[in-house]
């Protein structure tokens, strides 16, 4: 659900380029290799020009973390699996604001990425520990970042197999515990944070480790949608929402971009399209065509996405307010496809290298209709979404602006048969992971800004005086996660105030607990 493009990051440029350059050695296909010598050109690019930022503002100092690795049981729930091996699980880690086996533990579930990019655009974490004296972790999930339980096999098949959120809940419930010893921090309550996919994690090790979790913060957790729950049509119908709240013609304007599209397709015009939209090969049959037409819905859905009202480097490289940019680009003129073609540059072409655009490097169709991203990290999300994760939504071009792609329950079991070997478990997270039945849980923030297509798909009322809800009008995918900015709504404000109030009630409520059973 946070694939990205490349960045402008200069850490997180460096990471990509170590491993844009592993790629090329790794045997990648040909169509990879040009991937990642594009991924080269980007990030040297980008390297050269860009400073590490915070939203709009140069971080003060770099987060003082500490990478460090922990040794983590390969297989928890099967003492015969894999030679009871071991991997090493990357994590980060800072005590600069914690006061010594005292102040509460604020451990972030990493998601689907290197963890280092959520750690430097996940800032509130950071003024949060500075306020309540926290130890601050960031973990990296299994299977993704520097943390491949079996390197360059890592996915495939059987070994792909341990990618499980059982698995990864179980590795941050280890994690938790080893460290709380070593650190002499068995008395200082854990309390879970997380953004989109780590968000939903936050709320599993609530649910599955009370014993070791106080509380969680579950930003922008689609923690329905992925268990099969709601409309299929919701995602996409939000993405178009989004657009027209800026203006009516704009939705119109890509639709019927979309529409002009088609018709070239139909008339098989491929070179036509190839020259509106400035694509490196010519397209010639309907399978291209399928695959342009998610490229470009893919640049809209990022900038729903990441629709902050400042410029980001985190997942892509965005301007402020991206959302407003790509209408006012829909609406420069009367050609539409050249309009079409610059908007998709926002998110593709940031630094304005590439001279076209390759449909099949840019973007890899996979059992997320939203986008798995590229590289390594793109192939573990994909076969996540193709096990557990349940993200069947469609565009139908009739209560949004996108053309009809559909991707129902029947694709799905045959997109990841064949792929994977696998047979989804369609309602599997919502037995698993209580569903709709979240009542019966605790201590639990589900946040949600009104701008991201993902908020829908998430918890939007308050489930009791423990389980709360909070929308952040005009805030984009996980808003309340990033450090404070000029430019942040006021919604967004009161959102952290009411988070860190409950937060640390919730700290002090576990070391009472803490403190009656000791």
């Amino acid at each position: 659900m946070q694939r990205g493009v490349f960045t402008c990051d200069g850490l997180l440029t460096k990471h990509m380029l170590t491993q844009s350059f592993y790629f090329l050695s790794a045997g990648a296909s040909v169509a990879n290799m040009k991937l990642a010598l594009i991924a080269i050109m980007m990030n040297l690019h980008a390297l050269s020009q860009c400073q590490v930022k915070t939203g709009a503002h140069k971080l003060k100092t770099q987060p003082s973390f500490k990478e460090k690795y922990f040794t983590q049981t390969l297989d928890h729930f099967n003492f015969n699996s894999m030679g009871n091996g071991t991997f090493l699980q990357r994590y980060l880690i800072t005590d600069e604001y914690w006061k010594i086996g005292y102040g509460p533990i604020f451990f972030y579930t990493g998601n689907e990425g290197d963890i280092l990019e959520f750690a430097l655009n996940s800032g509130f974490l950071m003024e949060l520990a500075a306020q309540q004296e926290a130890l601050v972790i960031f973990a990296e999930h299994r299977y993704y970042g520097k943390s491949s339980p079996f390197g360059n096999d890592s996915f495939n098949i059987p070994q792909i197999g341990l990618l499980t959120v059982e698995q990864a809940i179980a590795d941050y419930a280890i994690i938790i515990s080893v460290l709380k010893h070593q650190m002499g921090a068995t008395d200082c309550p854990v309390i879970v944070f997380g953004g989109s996919y780590g968000g939903m994690l936050s709320v599993y090790m609530r649910i599955k480790y009370p014993n070791l979790v106080a509380g969680a913060l579950a930003a922008s957790a689609p923690i329905l949608s992925t268990a099969g729950l709601g409309d299929p049509r919701q995602f996409f119908r939000d993405v178009t929402a989004d657009f027209e709240n800026i203006s009516p013609e704009c939705s119109s304007a890509v639709k019927g971009a979309f529409q002009q599209l088609k018709e070239l397709s139909e008339m098989q015009e491929y070179s036509k399209i190839q020259s509106a939209l400035r694509l490196c090969k010519r397209p010639s049959c309907a399978q291209d065509i399928h695959q342009l037409n998610g490229l470009l819905r893919n640049a809209f859905t990022l900038m729903a996405m990441l629709d902050y009202p400042y410029s980001t480097q985190f997942i892509g490289n965005m301007p402020a307010n991206p959302v407003k940019v790509g209408c006012e680009m829909m609406l420069r003129g009367s050609d539409l496809l050249a309009n079409l073609r610059d908007t998709a540059a926002i998110v593709y072409n940031s630094t304005g290298l590439l001279t076209c655009f390759d449909a099949y490097t840019l973007y890899v169709k996979c059992a997320d209709p939203t986008g798995c991203g590229l590289g390594f990290n793109s192939m573990a999300w994909d076969y996540q979404a193709c096990t557990e994760i349940n993200l069947c939504c469609e565009s139908n071009n009739v209560t949004d602006m996108f053309p009809t792609m559909i991707f129902t329950e029947k694709e799905r079991l045959q997109y990841c048969s064949k792929r994977w070997g696998v047979i989804p478990r369609p309602d599997w997270l919502k037995i698993q992971f209580w569903g709709d039945a979240l009542s019966r849980a605790s201590n639990i923030i589900f946040s949600n800004g009104d701008l991201d297509p993902w908020a829908n798909g998430g918890v939007r009322k308050s489930l009791s005086s423990s389980l709360i809800a909070i929308n952040i009008a005009g805030g984009a995918h996980h808003l309340d996660l990033r450090g404070s900015n000029d430019a942040d709504p006021a919604s967004v404000i009161k959102a952290r105030i009411t988070e860190a109030n409950l937060i640390k009630l919730w700290v002090e409520e576990e070391r009472t607990k803490i403190r009656l059973l000791s």
